[in-house]
């Protein structure tokens, strides 16, 4: 892994981009990514650069997907 995969938090936490990505395309399953940003109110592009492992959502936008997938914040992206 490289170091710009990883990404500083509070408290010290490491989010690997590259796995947070993977749980996001992994829960999107077979929706378009369409459907899904829009639900989440992002644009197409930023989930891309999300499930590629490019950016990470900021804390905002964490929330609403775990609102959208009935999932807790840290299920998503901390474990």
């Amino acid at each position: 892994m490289q170091l710009h995969d990883m990404c500083n938090v509070k408290g010290g936490v490491k989010m690997d981009a590259r796995k947070i990505g993977k749980r996001l395309k992994d829960l999107r399953g077979k929706k378009s990514q369409a459907e899904v940003a829009n639900e989440v109110k992002i644009t197409v592009s930023a989930l891309s650069m999300y499930e590629s492992g490019s950016r990470i959502p900021r804390d905002e936008v964490k929330e609403r997907f775990a609102s959208y997938y009935n999932l807790p914040v840290q299920t998503i992206f901390y474990d």
